[in-house]
């Protein structure tokens, strides 16, 4: 498969000979040598390095497979590594996102799980939960020579660490926006300029744009960047109180983003008087992290001289005109600033399992808090501090199962 003039040294590329199946020259390329256990997996490994032809990397793997290689299932080599104790499972998953990763924050984000720093922290959590569980135990089986540890104490150290969980639960949020994007509904009246606010964002022709207003059925979403801040732009149809069935359907999923998304772009035709629609839409958004644009400069000012106070800060110009478009493309970036921070550089929840695991852990403490406060022994709290610990080392992988494990990196690429 792999021929050298001499035996291969640790870590040294090597010119070598690739001989196919059939015993012929296939390529000349490199092969490393990784020993364990300082290899990537923890085991021997060797890597051959060939021309990028597809020839020759096919016949350099039908020679592997006659060797009696095979090739390696979804996420084998990461999964190996994790057996070996070289990952935790969250810093496993974290190498999936960082493969997968098509932006800056996604990429600074799973290193900063990559280097174990979330796991870290959950097993300190999980440790305080064992010292705790340990003396409730030995009071339980050794009641004459054990004290058994006061509720004050128990509760004050539940109490700190629903704490750090709830910390967790934030970055969850936070996480999410970095992969997703920060989600910001574009609404307004009909035949306000949202489709074509959005064109001129993305700089391309994504939604229909018409005179005739109720055009937009449903939502259309986009992905914008702006510097290091990812958007998921969700445009809508035009919200007003009379509509026929098919535009009352899209209003009703215009709404659903209103609702669900973190932020607000609310488009206005500043050029036509403030309607009670429009007056609605606007009173119904203060409150929220948003942006108010008053379209259709071009055509008049009626609209947008007749904004209450409340929108005095509101921008004014034309999806026409490049720089009022720049100008709501700097006012959407400050966005992400408006008590929406996000710190990529912290570990932090980088998948749902992750999430669910820390929620679970929370629940149980919860309920170990209640019984507490409700006056009741401290021995019967036990079986909620366990239940806590087993959802922390599921997060960690500390007590993962096959089936779990099967899951997550099923989700790998081949060869990783």
């Amino acid at each position: 498969m792999a021929r050298t003039r001499g035996p291969l040294r640790p870590r040294v590329a090597t010119r070598a000979d690739i001989i196919g199946a059939d015993g012929a020259l296939v390529d000349q390329g490199l092969a490393l040598l990784f020993p364990a256990p300082g290899s990537y997996t923890g085991e021997d490994v060797l890597e051959l390095h060939v021309h990028g032809s597809p020839a020759v990397a096919r016949e350099t793997l039908i020679a592997t497979f006659a060797a009696g290689a095979r090739q390696a299932q979804p996420g084998e080599f990461t999964r190996r590594a994790y057996l070996a104790g070289k990952f935790d499972l969250t810093a496993a998953e974290a190498v999936a996102e960082l493969i997968d990763a098509d932006r800056t924050a996604v990429a600074r984000a799973a290193a900063a799980r990559l280097s174990g720093g979330l796991a870290a922290e959950v097993d300190a959590l999980r440790a305080r939960l064992e010292r705790a569980a340990e003396e409730l135990a030995a009071a339980i089986d050794f009641p004459d020579e054990v004290p058994e540890p006061g509720s004050a104490r128990l509760a004050a150290e539940i109490a700190a660490v629903r704490g750090a969980i709830a910390g967790f639960m934030g970055s969850w949020e936070r996480g999410r926006i970095v992969r997703e994007g920060l989600a910001l509904a574009i609404v307004g009246p009909p035949n306000a300029g949202k489709s074509s606010l959005l064109n001129a964002l993305l700089g391309a022709d994504r939604a229909i744009v018409s005179e005739e207003p109720g055009t937009t059925r449903d939502t259309l979403e986009e992905t914008l960047a702006i510097g290091p801040a990812t958007f998921r732009l969700i445009d809508t149809a035009g919200i007003r109180a009379h509509a026929g069935r098919l535009e009352a359907e899209g209003i009703a999923r215009s709404e659903a983003a209103l609702a669900a998304s973190a932020a607000v772009l609310v488009v206005i035709d500043g050029a036509a008087p403030l309607d009670d629609g429009a007056r609605s839409l606007l009173a119904r958004t203060r409150g929220r992290p948003r942006l108010v644009f008053f379209n259709k400069s071009d055509a008049g000012r009626t609209g947008f001289a007749q904004r209450e106070p409340d929108e005095a800060g509101a921008l004014f110009g034309s999806t026409r005109v490049p720089a009022d478009v720049e100008a709501v493309r700097a006012a959407i970036a400050l966005l992400a600033g408006d008590g929406l921070e996000i710190d990529a550089s912290r570990p932090h929840l980088g998948t749902a399992r992750q999430a669910a695991a820390v929620l679970e852990a929370d629940e149980a403490l919860a309920h170990a808090e209640a019984t507490l406060a409700a006056g009741a022994q401290p021995d019967l709290i036990a079986g909620e501090l366990s239940s806590a610990i087993r959802a922390l080392g599921a997060l960690s992988g500390r007590e993962a199962d096959e089936r779990q494990l099967d899951a997550i990196f099923a989700r790998f690429c081949i060869g990783k």
